[in-house]
């Protein structure tokens, strides 16, 4: 059961990661969550957020907003990015990531997920059947029920890394190898938000 609340990869930031060479290697639709995963909770998208979604739109990504809340507060962050959305999704119920990849058309194969919760985001990606990336929150102030289960991600996560540890560095299918391929040299972006600010 533990396992299918890891990620494939557990990084940073969304920022730090190597969309281009995610593409390059067959990766066509990507599915984010958005609070704590791309900006503060409740904000609107800030100027790192925008430039994120008009590099991944030249890469050629089809993108897809995938968020437990209402559709104003995903519509409020959509107007910046102009994406796919789905909103009040239920995860980690299966059937939003779905309904995504049915949207972008694209399929379990060439769909990845990024977010950054493990019991809703991760665990929903893993009952899709589709890769994930697990990002650090962005910042602390959160709801209530979300910082309780943060107590929780805190243990999974020590036997995340033990699991990670037994893995074969070599397997494409292990979170050293995608932490070679698809964050350590790629672009980012995390550096040119230093400083800005949505809180």
């Amino acid at each position: 059961m533990a396992v299918r609340l890891y990620p494939t990869l557990y990084t940073k930031s969304v920022y730090r990661i190597n969309f281009e060479q995610l593409y390059a290697d067959g990766y066509r639709g990507l599915i984010f969550d958005i609070d704590n995963t791309l900006v503060t909770h409740g904000a609107p998208a800030n100027g790192r957020a925008k430039r994120l979604f008009e590099r991944l739109k030249r890469i050629g990504f089809t993108c897809c907003l995938l968020s437990n809340n209402k559709e104003p507060r995903v519509k409020m962050f959509n107007d910046a990015v102009h994406v796919n959305y789905v909103f009040d999704a239920h995860k980690p119920s299966p059937d939003g990531y779905r309904y995504a990849m049915e949207i972008m058309g694209t399929d379990k194969r060439n769909t990845l997920f990024i977010g950054d919760q493990i019991f809703t985001d991760i665990f929903g990606a893993n009952r899709a059947g589709i890769s994930s990336i697990l990002v650090r929150y962005i910042h602390w102030k959160e709801e209530i029920q979300i910082v309780l289960k943060r107590r929780l991600e805190f243990f999974v996560l020590l036997f995340y890394r033990m699991y990670v540890k037994r893995q074969d560095p070599s397997d494409r299918k292990s979170a050293a190898w995608w932490e070679a391929r698809y964050v350590n040299g790629g672009r980012s972006l995390e550096s040119e938000g230093e400083g800005e600010t949505d809180l």
